[in-house]
């Protein structure tokens, strides 16, 4: 099943225009990362710090659907994807009720800190992708147009 985080937008997450920054949805999604390692009991703290493995960003994409104001309510809907035994890919969607307002995509590759040479994915994160995944039968897609209410 997809993992969803609620975030609410923020004065600081906006530009001059009033809407969200453009790199402020891929820092939204990647907290929503973070939140669904944890959720499957990843210890954050030793993830991030001095790891002997690394998940980098190799390729990040937004499609910006709708604009994103201060106060919105999102739901970020992030479904992990093994692509390679050494790489996962991220799929977002982000949503204000029904309506999806952006969609993005981070793609990442695991390497060893040291000789920054690939990796296998560790079990943990494997069991991460499995945990996450998106049961894709069944699933009603929400519509990309339409209202915000």
């Amino acid at each position: 099943m997809a993992f969803t985080y609620y975030y609410t937008v923020r004065f600081q997450d906006t530009d001059a225009a009033g809407v969200v920054y453009f790199t402020n949805i891929l820092r939204i999604c990647h907290e929503g990362y973070e939140v669904s390692l944890v959720a499957t009991g990843i210890n954050i703290k030793s993830f991030f710090t001095n790891p002997s493995l690394a998940f980098p960003i190799v390729h990040a994409n937004v499609d910006f659907l709708r604009p994103v104001y201060c106060g919105d309510n999102l739901m970020i809907s992030l479904s992990p994807h093994k692509i390679g035994g050494d790489k996962f890919e991220i799929s977002y969607d982000i949503t204000i009720g029904e309506v999806i307002v952006a969609k993005a995509i981070t793609r990442h590759v695991c390497i060893d800190v040291a000789s920054r040479t690939k990796q296998e994915l560790p079990n943990y994160i494997n069991h991460w992708l499995e945990t996450n995944r998106k049961d894709t039968e069944g699933t009603e897609r929400r519509k990309s147009r339409g209202e915000i209410i």
